[in-house]
Parts: C-alpha cells; structure tokens; sequence
C-alpha cells in the first residue's frame, strides 16, 4: 500500500487538513470527513489549553479518529515557538509539532534564522518537528539534515490561494531531502493540490482553501479526490513534453501510403 509515513507514524491519506476559520464547528468536522485527512492542525495560542470552549477543535475533534498537530502559528522568535511547542506537549501529550516562526505579518512568510534555530532546539529536546518552511531548497535541506520529521515549504503565502507560484524549486527540494516533502500554505483549489503532488510532493496542507470556500465540505471532497489524483500520475509518470506533435496512432500501413520495398 502506497501510505504517507512521517517520523514512526504511517498515514493512509496523504491530505493534512487545518481546522480554523470554518464557517461553524459542523461544518469543520463534515468538511474533516470529506476530506478523509488523518492529521489535523490546531493553532495553539488560538485556544486555551486550560478550559477550551465548547466549539474549540480540542473538544470538537475525536483525537481516536484523527492525530492532533498542535503548530506554532503567531509565533515570531524560536524562544517563542519553542514556549509553545512545550506547553503542547504538556497539554496534549504530544511531541509532534508543526513548527512556523514568522518573520512579518504581511506576508506571513517564515523567519530562517528563528525557524533554524527553533528547529533545532526542539529536535535535540525530543520533538517530531514538521517545519513551515520557503521554498528555498538549501533551507530546505537543512531542516531535513538536522532531523526534522518533513519538511514543509509554502506553494505560496499562507491564504493566498495563488496555487504553486515556483513548481521548480519544489522539484529541486523533492532531489534533494530524504524526508517527506509536505507542501503547505498557497492551495486555493483543487488542481493546486494535484499539481503539487505531480511535482513529487510527499503530501499536501491546507485549511483556508476548504474552509473559506463557498462550499467546505464540497471543496473537501475535491481536495482528497485531487491528492490522490495526483500521487497517481506521480507515480505512473507523466509523457515528456515536445515542442512539436507527435501521431499517437502509428503512420505504417494507412490507406494510401506507398509499401515499403
């Protein structure tokens, strides 16, 4: 069977699923079952470890069903990401983390430097770490040589919805890390993820692609038929592209063509 492993865990779907701005909690766990996604993040300074109310994804997701994936989101130093990556664990007894270190609010793209060293601390402490990553393959490469469980580099800012903006640096990053290649942030519908998944991705994250869409669950359904879509063209390899045509049936023998002597 074709599955997804990451660190000592195997996944049958290769779909990681957010759960934030979904419409209501309904919706977010319909939408959860469309997508048939096995790892859920969950923003963890978006909600209070102590007391989660009632329409927290802490309390709304079944954690027999589905793997929590606390991230760092809103976090903008290492020391920072790794506070919160520590009271995850305590909290959820987890050491799996989705690392993301922002350098600026805007874009919402990753600090390097802040990521790097993060990283790293986290991993000699005992974390699976899955780092929100650019898409720059040296970078890239480096998380993986540290140890990081997957690599995770953005398709394109984060709810941007603009697809995969650099598909040839994704090509280079899947030659050059031996970890899964995981593209996360930028899928605005379901051909970016099949895209993603042609070039060589491992896996694709999203959330606002579902859950800001005029139909969630629809949309849901989409992305996994899309994932899975593309593994498969992945694996059977596409034809080289030529400038010129190519007969598809072959000239030999049609009627009217001179024998060959």
């Amino acid at each position: 069977m074709d599955v997804l492993k990451i660190a000592d865990r195997t996944f049958k779907s290769r779909l990681i699923m957010g759960s934030s701005r979904y419409p209501d909690p309904q919706t977010l766990l319909d939408s959860l079952e469309a997508g048939g996604a096995e790892l859920i993040t969950v923003a963890i300074r978006r909600v209070n470890l102590e007391d989660p109310d009632e329409e927290s994804p802490l309390n709304l997701i079944d954690r027999k069903k589905y793997q929590i994936l606390p991230n760092t989101a809103g976090c903008y130093t290492a020391k920072e990401a790794v506070l919160t990556a520590h009271l995850a664990r305590e909290a959820l007894g987890t050491h799996w983390i989705k690392l993301e270190v922002i350098g600026d609010e805007e874009t919402l793209f990753p600090d390097v430097p802040e990521l790097l060293k993060a990283a790293e601390e986290l991993i000699h402490q005992g974390f699976v770490v899955l780092p929100y990553s650019n898409d720059d393959p040296i970078t890239c490469r480096k998380l993986a040589d540290m140890g990081c469980a997957a690599v995770m580099p953005l398709g394109a800012p984060i709810g941007s919805g603009m697809g995969i903006r650099n598909p040839y640096n994704l090509m280079i990053i899947r030659d050059l890390i031996h970890v899964p290649l995981i593209v996360d942030a930028g899928v605005g519908t379901a051909s970016d993820a099949a895209v993603a998944m042609e070039l060589g991705a491992d896996g694709v994250l999203l959330n606002t692609a579902v859950a800001q869409a005029k139909h969630p669950v629809e949309m849901a359904r989409a992305m996994r038929l899309a994932v899975e879509a593309g593994r498969l063209a992945y694996r059977a390899g596409r034809i080289p592209r030529r400038l010129y045509a190519t007969a598809s049936s072959p000239l030999e023998g049609i009627i009217g063509s001179e024998p060959n002597d």
